[in-house]
């Protein structure tokens, strides 16, 4: 048996552009916009809000609020989700109660309604469906996260669109989109979104664009009328901060937690370069960097509420994550998305320690002195990551790395469960369990 390298902490360092004052420039980005001068006194605005992890989402939503109350307005939240949550309405308002966007912070009131309505035909000659809660607003307007999708590559990929045509298209607009894979997403999303530009009260959304270590980089308040002009340059500029792993070929990433909270796929493509979409090779082939042999997750997060899409990106994965799998909303988003290789369930193993030997046994690299190894909390906070002696070697030519203290062995406990905590003190799993 192999054995397990040591570990050294390595920390991405490259300047990041930083929001100092996320309320006040929420505030200021909605009171200084195009879009403040359609809100007129008395006028009911729906606000879309969705089921991604989003830091200071609820500095955000509370601080939008806020800004339509002093233009006059009367908020409410509506839920932007499509088919997550099970698709049901306890299960979307328990979603974005974990987010704190519910009645007791916010003031308003939250609607999880999942009655669509249809508002006409696409160019595609197909019906268009979206929330009747917000149909009935007199304006809409999102909280949405720009970032690149998971499925797919667009002018147009996770963002106000994305939220405005199966965010607020419910179940049914959801499916709509999906049924025709990455063609749908891709191409016909963008058709959906003029029909419901025109059709509905939409008035456009807070583009939110976070950095390399997760933290609030752009918020800009984009137009409906500049939606198709904005909101692609603000992809851009995604893509080139979102978090990545800074080296090009791993033998073993151990992922501590996989979960929607983190991706919309539950461990991000962009980050492990896996996309896993069938008879799409080409898109496989766009994910090349970082090349990753064996891929070994410990857990799902509770975030998550049983929902493990993507856990089939992982080769291997403890028994303890399979178990806190909930069949229903796991198979209601994987079908209703259809994109299914991603969730095929690993190969499970009792233990931390078992997984993560497992991965580096059939790793295709049997030189234990040269192996490449890299552990993470998960595929959202990428900034601090553990590695071995190899990747050391290369982390400290790296002007963008810095290297933290000594070589240590891994953190297992009697039972073989690996101290994540321990190894990521700040991560969303060790705030969750302070006491550890």
């Amino acid at each position: 048996m192999m054995k397990l390298p040591t570990l050294q902490r390595v920390r991405q360092i490259a300047p990041q552009p930083t929001v100092a004052d996320v309320p006040a420039e929420t505030r200021r980005a909605w009171l200084t916009s195009k879009l403040a001068k359609r809100i007129k006194p008395g006028m009911r605005i729906a606000v879309g809000c969705g089921s991604r992890g989003i830091k200071n989402y609820l500095a955000i939503a509370k601080a939008t609020i806020d800004a339509l109350k002093e233009l006059g307005a009367q908020p409410f939240v509506v839920a932007a989700m499509g088919s997550h949550g099970g698709a049901t309405p306890q299960g979307q308002r328990e979603l974005l109660a974990s987010y704190f966007i519910d009645e007791e912070h916010l003031g308003v009131p939250v609607l999880t309604d999942m009655d669509a309505v249809n508002v006409g035909t696409n160019s595609w000659n197909l019906p268009v469906w979206w929330d009747k809660n917000a149909l009935a607003a007199d304006g809409v307007v999102t909280v949405s996260r720009v970032k690149p999708h998971t499925d797919f590559r667009g002018r147009f990929e996770s963002g106000i669109l994305k939220m405005l045509t199966i965010g607020l298209g419910k179940r049914h607009g959801a499916d709509q989109v999906h049924s025709w894979g990455v063609r749908g997403l891709a191409e016909m999303m963008p058709e959906s979104a003029k029909l419901l530009m025109a059709k509905t009260p939409f008035l456009g959304g807070l583009a939110i664009v976070e950095n390399t270590n997760e933290e609030t980089a752009i918020l800009k308040v984009v137009d409906k009328d500049d939606l198709f002009e904005e909101e692609p340059p603000l992809l851009v500029q995604a893509r080139e901060l979102m978090g990545k792993i800074p080296f090009d070929k791993l033998d073993v990433l151990i992922v501590g937690e996989c979960g929607k909270n983190y991706s919309g796929a539950g461990l991000d493509p962009n980050v492990v370069g896996r996309l896993l979409i069938e008879a799409s090779p080409e898109m496989e082939l766009a994910a090349s960097k970082p090349r990753i042999t064996r891929i070994g997750v410990l857990d799902v997060s509770p975030e998550s509420h049983g929902n493990a899409t993507g856990i089939g990106i992982a080769d291997l994965v403890t028994n303890r994550s399979l178990a806190n799998i909930d069949p229903k909303p796991f198979r209601m988003n994987n079908l209703t998305a259809r994109f299914l290789w991603r969730s095929k369930l690993p190969i499970g193993f009792e233990t931390d320690r078992e997984c993560i030997q497992q991965c580096v046994e059939t790793c295709w690299n049997p030189e234990e002195e040269n192996l490449r190894v890299a552990v993470i909390p998960n595929t959202l906070e990428v900034a601090d990551l553990w590695v071995s002696p190899t990747l050391i070697t290369e982390a400290k030519a790296n002007p963008h790395l810095d290297v933290v203290g000594d070589p240590r062995d891994w953190p297992f406990d009697a039972s073989g469960a690996l101290n994540q905590e321990a190894l990521f003190p700040h991560s969303v799993r060790a705030r969750r369990t302070p006491h550890a």
